[in-house]
């Protein structure tokens, strides 16, 4: 493991910091008394509190936090949170020990993709952690990255229903929201075939069922091409569905069958 000299001057810092990523609670404790650095950085800025939160090691977060001397919000070079790992691995636990010590930004983003931990949260279906974050008022439900895709669409990408009607009864999504490339929360639910999570966003009335992507896809020539039988006649079913629409390339949803 490469570590960072101008971080971790001595061994022990770097023991520690290896201790930490492999969940060595003993090692950690023993290192710190030592005199060891709990705030040590790797090649990429990661911390020993971030490899635990990552880990969702519960008990080595704790003991972390407990010295009182580490940094709760602490950043790696592409600015992730170790909350930010722990929604990605949707760890609640950790998740609400960093959250209590009310030291961290809940709406915190990163560098390259500007996504927030509630973002992370949906796309990976973490219906508890979503909720947490949610339940502290101070994130954006409707969060989007920077290609513009919003939490609700990666919940419906992954087929994440609870994490999606979630999101949705916050009344602070935008239901039919639209990517960078065009695609709606319902297009990417389409896309992988996911039929409860379609159904859910349909039965908002608050999207159009033949939007088009950039490409000119609708989300039933996302059914289609996937084979996803459910979905099209859900889609087909809305009567509001243009049956033979072609996109760029003059495909219909006919020529994926």
């Amino acid at each position: 493991m490469t570590i960072n000299v101008a971080y971790a001057p001595t061994l022990r810092d770097a023991w520690l910091l290896r201790a930490a990523k492999e969940g060595r609670e003993e090692q950690v404790a023993l290192l710190y008394k030592q005199g060891a650095s709990l705030n040590v950085q790797d090649y990429s800025g990661k911390t020993p509190l971030s490899w635990a939160a990552e880990r969702g090691d519960e008990a080595i977060v704790r003991l972390l936090l407990d010295t009182d001397k580490v940094e709760a919000d602490s950043r790696d070079e592409d600015s992730r949170s170790p909350l930010s790992w722990a929604a990605k691995g949707g760890h609640e636990a950790v998740a609400r020990l960093l959250l209590d010590t009310g030291k961290v930004e809940p709406d915190s983003r990163d560098r390259r993709g500007r996504r927030s931990p509630l973002w992370w949260a949906a796309k990976g279906g973490h219906e508890a952690v979503a909720r947490l974050l949610l339940d502290t008022g101070k994130v954006e439900p409707d969060s989007r990255d920077r290609y513009g895709q919003s939490s609700l669409s990666c919940a419906a990408e992954g087929g994440h229903e609870a994490v999606a009607r979630l999101l949705l009864n916050t009344g602070k999504v935008e239901a039919d929201s639209r990517d960078k490339y065009g695609r709606s929360p319902l297009s990417c639910a389409a896309d992988g075939g996911h039929e409860a999570v379609a159904t859910l966003l349909l039965d908002t009335d608050k999207v159009e069922p033949d939007s088009r992507d950039r490409r000119g896809r609708s989300p039933l020539s996302c059914a289609a091409e996937g084979g996803h039988e459910a979905v099209a006649r859900l889609l087909l079913d809305t009567d509001k569905v243009e049956a033979d629409s072609r996109d760029e390339d003059s495909r219909s949803p006919l020529s994926w069958a």
